[in-house]
C-alpha cells in the first residue's frame, strides 16, 4: 500500500510540473471509426485533414487523435478499404480543447478505396455514429455513460445503477436486476471479475467505486459466450476512465447535511486520527502472542489469565461529540502525450475521500420474543480510494494498466433497550463494531492485431485482493427481570456468568486474492455475402481465501462470591473491566467456540469457448456459440474432525442473440442463453456467526448444489433520435435448484440458512423511455427538457419440498429479493445555453421478500418505500468552475423489515410484526467543482 502511494503521489508531482511543458494553443480531434451495420471498430481507418497532409490511423480500438490542429473550422475524411469514404464539414477546433468525432462507415458495394465519398456536417457524423453504437449491442443491455452521472446526484455506484431498467438496490449497497438478489449477478471491473467483499454472500459492495471515477457503467442482461457464466439477473462492468484526450486537472470539494445526525449528538467508543482517514491504528487488534483457542480451553494459571485478559480490548467507554457535516472530496489529474509518429501515452490518477457522521435513532424492533425493542445507532464512516490508469497505443496496439485502490473504515456504536419475553427481563445491549473493507485490483490488458485480414488479440491478467476485516466486536448486555419493574431497588444486571456469541467480543479477518487470465481472439470474415466476425477465447480464475473468526469472552467466577459477583454485575459498561478487576482475576478468559468458526477455501473455474457474429441478408444478425466451464472448489473447517467440502462441475452453456433491423431506427431482439450460479464459500461453510443487528445466526449449507438456469429474452428497441430510445423487453427464467436464504428455525436458535428447491421460475416485462420533448413544440423550454422512466413488472415462484427435512410453512412464495415492480423515473432540463441543469429523479420499489419462511417462523419482507432526489448545477468562472447542489432521498420514508402477520400485503404496525424499522435521513449537500 505505501508503494502504491508513493508511485501516485510521484506520478502527481511529475504531472504537475510537466503542465506547462504539455499546454499548447493548439487543439485535437478524437474520436472512434465504427461499423455502421455491426458496430464493429475499424482497424487502421485513415482519418485526414482536407487539404492538409496531417492525417491519423485508428488503433486496435477504432480510436484515433488528430493532435497540434491549430484552432478554426475543417473538413474531416475518413476512409478505409470496402467502405464508402466519408467527408465531415463543420468540425470546430478550439485551443487547449479536444473536439470529439466519432464516424460511422458503410460497406461500399465492391473492395474499392474511395469509390464514393458520403458528406455529411458534424452534428449529422455524430449522431450517427452515436444510432450505430446504440443499435449495434450484440445482446440485450442497458448503460450509463460518464456525462449522465455527472448530471444526476449520485455519489457511488450503487446510486448510479438505480436509474437503470430493472435495477434495484437494496442496503444502499447491493444490486437486485429483474427481481434477482445479488447472488445472482456478476460484478466486473474493466472486463475482469471483481471478488466478492462480503463475508455471507456473494456481493459487491458497489459503493466503494465513486461515481466520478466511472467512465460507463454497462448492464448486460443477457449473456453471450465471451461473458463469465455465473448470472441469471445481469452482468455489471463497470468501466473506469482510460487515455484522457487531452490534460486535465480537476478539483472538487464537498459538504453534506444529514437531517437525522448533522450537528446532534454523537455517541461512539474511543476515537483516533487515523479512524478519519480509513485505518484503524492497531490498538483494536489482538496482540501478535495472543495464545490459541486450545491454549485458552485447556486452561491457564491465575497469572497467564490476568496477562491475557490485559491484552483483549475491553475499553467499553463511550463518548459524546456533535456529529459533523458530511466530506465528500475528489482530485484527478490526467495526461497524455502524443508523439511524432502517431503513438500515445496517456495517465489518468484520481484521489477520492469521504467522512459522514449517521445517526439512525429509535430503530424499531417487535416480533416474537423481543418486544418494544429500540436501536440507537451511531455509525461513523471514512473511506478513501484512488485509482492509477495507464495507456500506451502503438501502431495499431493498445497496452494498458488499469490500478483502483478503495478502503472503507466502518465504526458503530449501538445501544438497545426493550422487552425480551422468553428471559421475563427487560434488557439493555451496547455493542460497538468495527469493520474495515479494501479492494485492490491491477489489471494489465493488451490488444495487438496479427496479420492484415483485421484479426486481433486481446489479453489481459489481473491480481485483486479482498480484505474484511472485524477486529475488535464488543457486545454486552443487561437485564433486569420484568416483575422488578417497579422495584427501585432492583438493578440491571450484567450478562457475564455464561459466554455466548452474543455477549463476546468477535475478531474476524478474511483475506482473499483472485487471479484471473484470459485471451481472446477474433477473425473478420465474410458469410452469405455479409460481414461476420468469428471469436474465440480461453479464461482462468483462481480465488483463494482465508477466514479467521475468534470469540473471546470474560466470565466473572463463580469463586468470587455472591456479594462481589453482583456488585461487579450492576457496574455500567465502562467500568465492567475495569483493570483493577482483571488484576483481581475476578474474570475467567473463555474461547468456548475454537477454530470451528474459521476455514480456508479455494475454487479454481477455466473456460473455454467459440462464438461467431453473423448477418443472414441485410436485416438479421446472430450472435451465437458455446462456453465450457469447468469449476473446482475445497473448503477446509479448521474445526477438530470437520471435513472438507469439494464440489466439481464441468457445464455446455450455450447462447443465442438474433437482432432483426426492422429499419434504421429500430430493433427486433430475441435471446436465449443458459447460464449458472454456484454457491459461495460463506454459503457452504457451517460457520455460525451471530448478527446482533438482526438477532440471529448465520449458518452456510455445505450441501448446497450449483444452480443451473435456462433464459429467453424479447426486446423491441426504437431509437426517435440519438441519446434517446423506447424500448419493450419481456424475459422468461427457469432455475434448477435455485439458491435461497430462509429461516431455519428447528432448534430454539433462529438462523440464516440457506437451501435448493427444486424448482424456480421468474418472468417479468420492462418498459424503457427516455425521449426529449421537442416533440411537442420546439420552444426552448421543450427543446431542452429530457424525461425519462423505466417500469419492470415481475412475478416468481419457488415451490418449497414438501418431502424434505424441513417442513416449511408456505407451499410457495416468491424468490428472495424479488420485487413485483421497479419504477425510475426522471426529468432533466437545461437552461441559459446549458450554463444551467436541472435533474428529478424518482425511485419505488415494489414490497419484496427479504428472508424466506422456515418452519415457524414466518417470511420477512420489506416494504416499498418513494425516492425523491433532486440536483441543481450551475457552470461559473468561464465555464471552468461548477457548483452543484444536491438533495437524496428529500421524503424520508421510512425502510420496513415486517411479519405480514395478517396477508393483507401491506405494512401495518399494529397488526405485522417488525423486524426492523428506522429512517436514516435526508442528504443535502453543495459541491464545487474547479477545472483547471
Amino acid at each position: 500500500m505505501k508503494k502504491l502511494i508513493q508511485l501516485l503521489f510521484t506520478l502527481l508531482i511529475l504531472s504537475i510540473s510537466a503542465g506547462n511543458l504539455f499546454a499548447q494553443t493548439t487543439g485535437k480531434i478524437a474520436g472512434k471509426i465504427i461499423d455502421q451495420k455491426t458496430g464493429e471498430t475499424l482497424i487502421g481507418a485513415t482519418v485526414m485533414l482536407q487539404g492538409s497532409t496531417k492525417g491519423a490511423a485508428a488503433n486496435v480500438e477504432g480510436r484515433y487523435a488528430l493532435a497540434g490542429v491549430a484552432p478554426g473550422r475543417y473538413t474531416v475524411e475518413v476512409k478505409y478499404v470496402g467502405y464508402q469514404a466519408k467527408s465531415i464539414s463543420d468540425v470546430v477546433v478550439k485551443a487547449g480543447a479536444t473536439t470529439n468525432l466519432d464516424v460511422s462507415l458503410s460497406e461500399s458495394a465492391n473492395n474499392a478505396l474511395g469509390e464514393v465519398v458520403i458528406k455529411a456536417t458534424y452534428r449529422q457524423a455524430s449522431v450517427a455514429s452515436l444510432y450505430a453504437a446504440q443499435k449495434n449491442n450484440a445482446s440485450i443491455s442497458d448503460g450509463i455513460s460518464s456525462e449522465i452521472i455527472k448530471k444526476s446526484p449520485d455519489r457511488n455506484t450503487a446510486d448510479v445503477l438505480k436509474r437503470v431498467s430493472g435495477a434495484t438496490v437494496q442496503d444502499n449497497k447491493f444490486v437486485v436486476i429483474r427481481g434477482l438478489s445479488d447472488r445472482y449477478n456478476l460484478a466486473l471491473l474493466d472486463n475482469t471479475v471483481l471478488p466478492s467483499t462480503e463475508i455471507n454472500t456473494r456481493a459487491f459492495s458497489f459503493d466503494i467505486v465513486p461515481s466520478s471515477l466511472v467512465e460507463n457503467l454497462t448492464i448486460t442482461k443477457t449473456a453471450t459466450p465471451d461473458l463469465p457464466a455465473d448470472f441469471a439477473g445481469g452482468a455489471i462492468n463497470i468501466s473506469t476512465k482510460d487515455i484522457p484526450d487531452q490534460n486535465f486537472i480537476s478539483a472538487s470539494v464537498s459538504e453534506g447535511y444529514n437531517t437525522a445526525s448533522t450537528f446532534k449528538d454523537f455517541k461512539s467508543g474511543q476515537r483516533n486520527a487515523t479512524d478519519y482517514f480509513a485505518f484503524d491504528n492497531g490498538n483494536k487488534s489482538l496482540v501478535s502472542n495472543f495464545p490459541t483457542a486450545n491454549q485458552i480451553e485447556s486452561g491457564l494459571t491465575a497469572q497467564q489469565n490476568i496477562a491475557v485478559a490485559r491484552n483483549v480490548p475491553l475499553n467499553l467507554r463511550t463518548y459524546t461529540n456533535t456529529a459533523l457535516p458530511t466530506q465528500n472530496h475528489q482530485f484527478s489529474i490526467g495526461r497524455v502525450k502524443d508523439f511524432e509518429n502517431g503513438n500515445r501515452f496517456g495517465a489518468i490518477v484520481g484521489l477520492t475521500y469521504r467522512n459522514s457522521q449517521n445517526l439512525i435513532n429509535d430503530l424499531q424492533i417487535n416480533y416474537l420474543d423481543y418486544r418494544n425493542y429500540t436501536d440507537n445507532i451511531s455509525k461513523f464512516s471514512s473511506s478513501v480510494g484512488a485509482i492509477a490508469n495507464f495507456g500506451y497505443t502503438y501502431g495499431k496496439s493498445k497496452i494498458t494498466l488499469k490500478n483502483i485502490y478503495n478502503r472503507v473504515y466502518d465504526d458503530q456504536y449501538l445501544a438497545r433497550t426493550g422487552e425480551n419475553t422468553a428471559r421475563g427481563a427487560d434488557i439493555r445491549y451496547f455493542a460497538y463494531d468495527l469493520l474495515q473493507k479494501a479492494l485492490f485490483k491491477s489489471t494489465l490488458e493488451g490488444t495487438n492485431p496479427l496479420g492484415e485480414r483485421g484479426s486481433k488479440i486481446n489479453w489481459a491478467v489481473s491480481y485483486a485482493n479482498v480484505i474484511n476485516d472485524q477486529p475488535d466486536q464488543r457486545k454486552v448486555g443487561y437485564a433486569r427481570n420484568i416483575s422488578d419493574r417497579n422495584n427501585p431497588d432492583a438493578q440491571y444486571m450484567a450478562d457475564v456468568t455464561t459466554v455466548g456469541k452474543d455477549n463476546t467480543t468477535l475478531f474476524s479477518n478474511l483475506n482473499e486474492n483472485n487471479y484471473n487470465a484470459s485471451v481472446n481472439y477474433s477473425l473478420p470474415l465474410k458469410m452469405f455475402g455479409q460481414s461476420a466476425t468469428f471469436k474465440a477465447g480461453l479464461n482462468s480464475y483462481y480465488r483463494d481465501r482465508n477466514f479467521d473468526l475468534r470469540f473471546i469472552g470474560m466470565q466473572i467466577r463463580s469463586s468470587n462470591g455472591e456479594a462481589i459477583n453482583d456488585w461487579i454485575r450492576t457496574l455500567p459498561p465502562s467500568q465492567l473491566f475495569d483493570r483493577a478487576l482483571l488484576n483481581n482475576n475476578y474474570y475467567e478468559v473463555r474461547e468456548p467456540f475454537g477454530t470451528t468458526d474459521s476455514y480456508s477455501a479455494n475454487s479454481f473455474t477455466n473456460a473455454a469457448y467459440a462464438m461467431l457474429d453473423n448477418k443472414i441478408g441485410e436485416k438479421l444478425r446472430i450472435v451465437w456459440g458455446a462456453r465450457v466451464e469447468k469449476f473446482n472448489l475445497e473448503l477446509d473447517p479448521k474445526g477438530l474432525n470437520a471435513e472438507t467440502i469439494k464440489k466439481d462441475y464441468t457445464d455446455v452453456l450455450p447462447s443465442a442473440n438474433l437482432t432483426y433491423s426492422v429499419n434504421e431506427k429500430t430493433n427486433l431482439r430475441a435471446s436465449y442463453y443458459r447460464t449458472l450460479a454456484r454457491p459461495e464459500f460463506r454459503e457452504l461453510a457451517q460457520s455460525q456467526v451471530y448478527d446482533y443487528e438482526l438477532l440471529l445466526i448465520r449458518q452456510g449449507d455445505p450441501n448446497l448444489q450449483r444452480t443451473l438456469i435456462d433464459n429467453f429474452d424479447l426486446r423491441y428497441e426504437l431509437y426517435p433520435s440519438a441519446g434517446q430510445i423506447i424500448s419493450v423487453s419481456a424475459f422468461y427464467k427457469n432455475f434448477n435448484h435455485a439458491i435461497e436464504a430462509y429461516n431455519n428455525d428447528v432448534t430454539s436458535t433462529r438462523m440464516i440458512s440457506y437451501f435448493n428447491p427444486e424448482k424456480a421460475y421468474l418472468y417479468g416485462a420492462e418498459l424503457e423511455v427516455r425521449k426529449s420533448l421537442e416533440f411537442l413544440s420546439s420552444a426552448a423550454l421543450l427543446k431542452n427538457t429530457t424525461v425519462y422512466t423505466n417500469f419492470a413488472v415481475i412475478k416468481s415462484r419457488v415451490n418449497n419440498p414438501s418431502n424434505g427435512d424441513i417442513n416449511f410453512l408456505e407451499d410457495g412464495r416468491p424468490m428472495v429479493g424479488q420485487a413485483p415492480y421497479v419504477i425510475n423515473a426522471g426529468l432533466q432540463h437545461s437552461f441559459l445555453n446549458n450554463k444551467m441543469n436541472f435533474n428529478a429523479l424518482y425511485n419505488r420499489v415494489g414490497r419484496r421478500l427479504y428472508l424466506a419462511a422456515g418452519t415457524y417462523v414466518p417470511s420477512v419482507w420489506e416494504a416499498p418505500r418513494n425516492v425523491v432526489d433532486l440536483q441543481l448545477s450551475t457552470k461559473l468562472l468561464k465555464d471552468k468552475g461548477e457548483l452543484k447542489f444536491n438533495a437524496n432521498d428529500i421524503l424520508n420514508a421510512r425502510y420496513n423489515y415486517y411479519f405480514d402477520n395478517n396477508t393483507s400485503k401491506k405494512y401495518e404496525p399494529g397488526a405485522d410484526e417488525t423486524l426492523r424499522s428506522y429512517r436514516m435521513g435526508s442528504n443535502y449537500s453543495l459541491t464545487f467543482t474547479y477545472n483547471f
